[in-house]
């Protein structure tokens, strides 16, 4: 059961008013234990309630409306989430704070949400099985490959790293890129046939110093703050929750270390979700950045690397993200949040 958290602040007669009205609806109360536990879109709230999708869109505009959820555009598709960074939201958590979890209904909710969730990440690993010696390949499709690998070098920096964590390591090729920057490498996988490869890879290049191992991305078996580096290249569109996967790569980092994020930027290549598994197409550059500083991380760098003009016009511009962990003397001047997570055990 979720521990019952400290009402977050005070608020607006008016706004109090607002938000028990809006929530005050067995369906939209529904909708926000939903959202409070990640972002969903209209299509997975019809999914899990079994609801109609225009019932769920008056819910859910009633919801916004009042304050109480977000809403941002991928494509044509719109995700929805319950924010702490608006007073509706923080408003939003202390009401649901309130809920027994264990009732039937909400247990059946978040069951049916972490079932489309297994569903949608077995779907990407399907088509990880599929393309595994080609991999490669069909990034390059996408990016300039040699211009995004020089800008992951500089961005991360020198080191020296004792340990740098590459998440969703695919062929490995992180690790050879940035063999010269770790005293050890550890790439983590779900997909048997991407670690046999990366292994493959790995020992042609004769690394003994890096190794790759299964390994769920939201729940890595690492300790606490092991890591001086942790890279995700091209991962978080697979995901069907980047937020989750970023803050359990900043778990692992050690005071001062670095998370590097490498995806693409916002696009409407639809055809990406169908044909290449992507969960997400896209990621603007404030979303990231935010997801970074409730993992308590500094944000240190964003750049963006638009495609040639003379490049396919399918090409997609690749995005990079920088945040740092404080050095413990640092935590205090983190946001509230920002540090409570950080100071989390």
């Amino acid at each position: 059961m979720r521990e019952k958290a400290a009402v977050s602040g005070s608020f607006a007669s008016d706004d109090i008013v607002t938000a028990l009205k809006a929530a005050a609806e067995p369906t939209r109360l529904r909708i926000l234990l939903l959202l409070a536990a990640g972002e969903l879109s209209v299509k997975d709230l019809t999914l899990i309630l079994g609801q109609s999708q225009p019932r769920i869109s008056r819910h859910l505009k009633l919801l916004a409306e009042a304050g109480l959820v977000e809403r941002f555009r991928e494509g044509s598709w719109a995700y929805f989430h319950v924010s702490d960074r608006s007073s509706g939201g923080r408003l939003a958590l202390d009401i649901l704070a309130l809920v027994d979890e264990s009732d039937r209904v909400v247990a059946r909710d978040r069951e049916r949400a972490d079932a489309l969730k297994r569903e949608r990440e077995a779907s990407a690993q399907a088509y990880f099985q599929s393309h595994a010696a080609d991999w490669d390949r069909i990034r390059a499709l996408h990016v300039a490959e040699h211009d995004v690998e020089q800008a992951i070098v500089e961005a991360l920096g020198r080191g020296p790293f004792k340990l740098l964590v590459d998440l969703g390591t695919g062929t490995g090729r992180i690790l050879e890129l940035l063999a010269d920057r770790y005293e050890r490498g550890l790439g983590f996988d779900l997909n048997n046939a991407m670690l046999a490869y990366a292994r493959s890879n790995l020992t042609k290049a004769k690394l003994a110093r890096a190794q790759v191992r299964h390994g769920d991305i939201y729940a890595l078996s690492l300790p606490d703050g092991v890591a001086d580096a942790v890279v995700m290249h091209q991962v978080l569109h697979f995901l069907s929750d980047p937020a989750l996967a970023i803050r359990e790569a900043a778990r692992v980092l050690a005071p001062g270390g670095r998370l590097l994020v490498v995806d693409f930027a916002p696009h409407d290549l639809e055809f990406l979700r169908e044909e290449h598994a992507h969960d997400r197409l896209g990621f603007a550059s404030a979303q990231v950045a935010n997801w970074m500083q409730d993992a308590g991380l500094v944000p240190r760098l964003q750049r963006d690397l638009a495609p040639a003009a003379a490049a396919s016009p399918q090409a997609l511009t690749v995005s990079l993200w920088l945040g740092e962990r404080p050095l413990d003397a640092q935590v205090q001047k983190l946001p509230a949040r920002a540090r409570a997570l950080q100071e989390a055990p």
